[in-house]
């Protein structure tokens, strides 16, 4: 065990280092995400940052979404102990305020560089714990907070200079840690009942006035097996919805959304509607290292220090045909419509997965589409 510059402060919450997980599960993980979405869908990028301790490993990624392609570059090396620094490669996450402003730079990695300021838009917001369970083991147990911004900077992707700035994009981050599968496959042992599939919206959303928190995972057969859905006003009210409805409108012969409809009411009982649209998307397995990447796997050991870029061609049939089995990320443009007429306009993450049979969308098994 090594000591950290955080081991100065009176923070400790085990008798050990600050850099020394409480559990020893090895898939305990502690990482960041962010997108930078494009308010008129020109380009989005997903990146993120992610430490593994019991593994011995940190590792990034940074994707962006441009025209038909999508293209990624993955960093990794041995982890160590300086949290407050974080770094993999030329890619660096600078907190310059805590919960408010960070500052991310990549050094040209595989003909990719950026330079991004994050500033909050509005203070960022503690999520119910998630947790996803097998027969016999924990799957996913993690604490998360999320929070909508926008970006000032720039993107450059083989010397094609991508401006960002804060009137021009909007974006959501979250910070998550605790335990969810990281790292080379593990043995199985005696296998579980198999994965029956999961359907999945998420929406942090920003308003002039709000900012607008949506979160369902539902079963195959619609059990709703995590729910959370506020409204946080600038001035400080924190409004819990109820009654939430979702209808996805999928574009037909695919599982990838144009938009969605929701129906949710406020505490006093006024039905409120949301209208998302869809400007621009990009699979989140397509590069980035969540579920179903083939391409990519956070927390695996590549030998040292590491770098790579892929690139996935969104016109073809055969990458898109690995689609469905991936939560998919869009620029969503918001329509909020109060019970009184008033109408706001918003913009943020549009998330949504469906992933294995939903029998309310009309999908019986793994390969049915929207007609």
């Amino acid at each position: 065990m090594n000591l950290s510059p955080l081991d100065e402060y009176p923070i400790h919450q085990t008798p050990a280092p600050l850099s020394w997980p409480a559990t020893s599960d090895r898939n305990f993980y502690d990482r960041s995400y962010f997108n930078v979405l494009d308010r008129e869908g020109r380009f989005m990028a997903l990146t993120g940052i992610g430490y593994y301790p019991r593994l011995g490993v940190k590792d990034a990624y940074f994707v962006v979404r441009r025209g038909d392609t999508q293209t990624a570059v993955h960093l990794s090396d041995a982890i160590d102990d300086d949290r407050l620094h974080q770094n993999v490669g030329g890619y660096s996450l600078d907190i310059i305020e805590p919960l408010q402003q960070i500052h991310l730079t990549l050094a040209k990695t595989e003909g990719i560089s950026a330079d991004l300021t994050w500033r909050g838009l509005f203070p960022a917001a503690l999520e119910k714990p998630h947790e996803m369970l097998t027969e016999r083991r924990v799957t996913l147990q993690a604490s998360r907070f999320a929070q909508v911004g926008s970006w000032q900077g720039w993107i450059d992707v083989d010397g094609e200079r991508l401006d960002v700035d804060h009137d021009t994009s909007v974006a959501s981050r979250d910070r998550s840690w605790g335990i969810r599968p990281v790292g080379e496959p593990e043995p199985t042992g005696r296998p579980d009942a198999a994965f029956r599939g999961m359907w999945w919206v998420y929406l942090p959303l920003a308003f002039d006035d709000y900012q607008l928190f949506l979160i369902l995972q539902e079963d195959p057969d619609g059990h709703r097996s995590l729910y959370d859905c506020t409204r946080r006003w600038r001035d400080g009210r924190v409004e819990q919805l109820d009654g939430v409805r979702v209808s996805i409108d999928y574009t037909p012969g695919t599982r990838i959304p144009r938009g969605a409809h929701v129906e949710f009411m406020n505490r006093a009982g006024d039905q409120i509607t949301l209208d998302v649209e869809s400007k621009l998307f990009a699979p989140i397995a397509f590069g980035s290292g969540y579920g179903g990447d083939s391409s990519w796997a956070h927390g695996s050991w590549k030998g040292g220090p590491f770098a790579e870029r892929v690139s996935f061609d969104l016109t073809d049939p055969e990458v898109m045909a690995r689609a469905p089995f991936s939560l998919i990320d869009h620029v969503g443009a918001a329509v909020c419509t109060e019970a009184d007429g008033t109408v706001r306009k918003g913009a943020g993450l549009f998330e949504h997965g469906v992933i294995g049979p939903h029998h309310p969308s009309g999908f019986s098994d793994w390969t049915d589409v929207a007609k």
